[in-house]
């Protein structure tokens, strides 16, 4: 169980994963050797299992993503799935309940790309079909 301490270390990495134990031990008024301590420890139980780099807006503003909903075969989810994985355009995959199996979200440098990407996936022996939705604007991101 997460102490209110550690949720809001967590959630100060989750902002900025690159500030230092000293700026998050002023950030939430504690000791450098207690921010130490409770980020090795949420690290050590697999809590904290890395940390990332969060892209700018300028930088996504030049980018098109889509959200891809995918059926698959049954017998060839495995195959699948590990197939799906090889594509760097798809920056997160996630199992789903309903008509599709699958949701990607798909990021891509232009519409051309993008179409050529989601052709892509659609020709995967074990896709059955997919249903594409453009992301026009994110209205917010945590």
């Amino acid at each position: 169980m997460l102490s209110d301490t550690d949720k809001s270390l967590i959630s100060a990495l989750k902002e900025n994963a690159r500030l230092s134990v000293s700026d998050l031990a002023r950030k939430l008024s504690l000791s450098r050797s207690t921010i130490q301590n409770r980020l090795a420890r949420l690290e050590s139980t697999g809590v904290i299992t890395g940390y990332s780099v969060k892209l700018s807006e300028t930088y996504l503003q030049n980018r098109v993503s889509a959200h891809v909903s995918i059926k698959v075969k049954q017998k060839l989810t495995t195959q699948t799935n590990v197939e799906l994985k090889r594509f760097t355009a798809i920056t997160q995959l996630y199992a789903i309940s309903g008509e599709y199996d699958l949701i990607a979200i798909v990021e891509e440098s232009s519409l051309e790309q993008l179409s050529h990407t989601l052709d892509l996936i659609g020709n995967l022996d074990g896709v059955e079909r997919t249903t594409s939705s453009v992301i026009l604007e994110t209205k917010f991101k945590r």
